[in-house]
């Protein structure tokens, strides 16, 4: 059964949630205020039974330019949109910020509905008709319907429930298998229960006595019951109108723009790497360092732009960019993501996370706009191949790679196992699962290779370097366990011998030169004439006027 969200878009006094209700019965605006003004304030929610397999949940957004924050929250969250026009009105400007909107959100399904047909003739009906049509040109509502609708009287209800019906049997439902999900729009105490959260889950599923995991706070919970679209249930699943009992955290802990989540899997983060576009109808171009307001999922925080590779964005144009936040936020890659100018509050452009972990970068390196490139545009085995390759010598574990670009560790799993198949990745451990570039790996065992061939030309004596000291050397970054992969290698291609904590080149034995072999029997007749009565080495090659060093090293082969 697909559980999909439709979200309202709009300008005021549209008709929205006028529109909800006679599709569901239900009034979307549940606040005092709301209801007293006759204007929607906040986001409201609504369901609808399709059939006895399929019920939509409905997010009913405000119109209002002062409100678009509140707008925001509730329509990252849904599967479809209804554009909705007043036949009286036509085309308006929150009609223009919320298409904006929808298509920057990458919302990829929806139709249009004109609403109010009974206060204007046919005529009129259809001459605006026609220019709601020109308005969507080149967007994605541009091959969808146009449906005349009246709430008041019912006219086109039924052909509207029929539309919604065939949407949302093409809509794309979202992954109960992924990473589990739930950005907070709503909280509240209820008496007897506690705290309560809500929210449209996003992504994988959630069940009862499961321990969540609250971010950025990263404060845990548990939770102690759940509903869905009204009715209690033992869990919920991506797609979902969700509310969530939770034991053990207050109401005052817990507030909309926090992220219900799995625990432990991941670290808020003030920085996100993403694929940037600017609005062509922004009236200015974005330079380094620009204040916004940066709002994803149901959270609004306040931050600046960092461009890379380029000075400045001008409108219509995309670029890859750092957002730099004032506090810490949680996103995955993939997110999609809107940013409005700090003031006045307008939506000035939107994009799509590429990385949420990333290091502060200069601006002009070339590595991390290729980084950035293959995170946009490459396969899900090359990303994490970049992932590995950027760890280099240090190695990368399962745990940080599900996490870096979002996926459920079984799923990241089995992509790291076609790169190994591949032979552009190598597998160290596989409890803790952990893992290495091959390229890196190769070029680690070369070198270590090299470096024993070069202690033995400078050290022709010494029968072999240390390991702390080849580690040292070469391998200062590197876990113990790719030292030891690396040397494990090496003896196996009989490239090296390991000798206690001595390694060595395969086959190599040390040669005397004549005065070496001269020496030896000398130190040799030595220590036969003195039995067990032994000094010191040193005094005995002092006594025999030998060269210190090479004495040293030769007795240190005698032994």
């Amino acid at each position: 059964m697909p559980h999909i969200i439709v979200g309202t878009a709009g300008h005021i006094d549209h008709g929205k949630t006028a529109l909800v209700k006679a599709l569901t019965g239900i009034d979307a605006d549940r606040l005092k205020e709301e209801k007293e003004r006759g204007i929607t304030i906040d986001i409201g929610f609504a369901h609808l039974a399709l059939d006895s397999n399929t019920t939509v949940g409905f997010i009913d957004v405000p119109g209002h330019e002062r409100f678009i924050k509140n707008m925001l929250a509730g329509v990252g969250g849904i599967d479809l949109v209804m554009l909705v026009i007043a036949a009286d009105e036509s085309v308006m400007p929150q009609t223009r910020e919320h298409l904006d909107i929808c298509s920057l959100l990458h919302i990829q399904q929806g139709f249009t509905v004109l609403t109010k047909i009974d206060k204007v003739d046919p005529d009129i009906a259809d001459l605006v008709e026609m220019e709601v049509r020109e308005f969507l040109k080149g967007s994605f509502l541009e091959p969808s319907p146009i449906l005349r609708v009246s709430s008041y009287t019912g006219q086109g209800i039924p052909q509207l429930i029929e539309t919604l019906r065939e949407f949302v049997g093409k809509a794309r439902p979202k992954d109960a298998s992924d990473i589990f999900r739930l950005p907070v729009d709503r909280c509240f105490t209820m008496k007897g229960f506690g705290t309560v959260a809500t929210g449209t889950l996003i992504a994988g599923k959630v069940a009862k006595e499961q321990e969540i995991e609250i971010l950025p706070t990263e404060r845990t919970a548990r939770v102690r019951g759940i509903q869905v679209h009204g009715h209690a249930a033992n869990e919920a699943l991506a797609g979902q109108r969700t509310a969530l009992n939770l034991q053990g955290i207050e109401v005052s802990q817990i507030q909309r723009g926090m992220v219900l989540t799995t625990p432990g899997l991941f670290i808020p983060t003030s920085m996100f790497d993403c694929h940037l576009e600017l609005l062509r109808s922004a009236a200015n171009p974005i330079e380094m360092r620009k204040r916004i307001r940066f709002h994803i999922g149901t959270a609004e925080l306040m931050g600046y732009v960092v461009l890379l590779g380029q000075n400045r964005l001008e409108p219509g144009q995309t670029a890859f960019a750092q957002i730099r936040l004032e506090e810490p936020a949680f996103a995955l890659p993939g997110d999609r993501f809107i940013i409005r100018q700090y003031s006045p509050m307008l939506t000035i452009g939107g994009g799509q996370i590429l990385d949420s972990a990333p290091l502060k970068h200069r601006r002009n390196d070339k590595n991390v706009i290729e980084t950035l490139r293959v995170f946009k545009e490459g396969s899900i085995e090359d990303q994490l191949l970049t992932v590995i390759e950027e760890t280099g010598l240090k190695t990368v574990e399962l745990p940080e790679l599900s996490a870096r670009r979002g996926l459920p560790a079984a799923r990241a799993r089995e992509y790291v196992a076609a790169l190994v198949n591949s032979g552009r990745v190598r597998v160290l451990a596989e409890s803790p699962y952990i893992a290495v570039a091959a390229k890196a790996f190769d070029e680690a065992a070369a070198a270590a290779a090299a470096a024993v061939e070069k202690f033995h030309e400078t050290n022709p004596l010494t029968p072999g370097i240390g390991r702390e000291e080849l580690k040292a050397r070469l391998f200062g970054d590197a876990s113990n366990l790719l030292f030891q992969a690396v040397l494990d290698k090496l003896a196996t291609d009989k490239k090296i011998l390991l000798e206690q904590d001595l390694i060595r080149l395969f086959g190599r034995k040390v040669t005397l030169k004549a005065d070496e072999e001269k020496m030896r029997d000398q130190l040799t007749e030595r220590f036969r004439l003195l039995g067990l009565e032994v000094p010191p080495p040193d005094e005995i090659i002092s006594n025999l006027k030998l060269d210190r060093n090479t004495a040293r090293k030769i007795i240190q082969l005698m032994l």
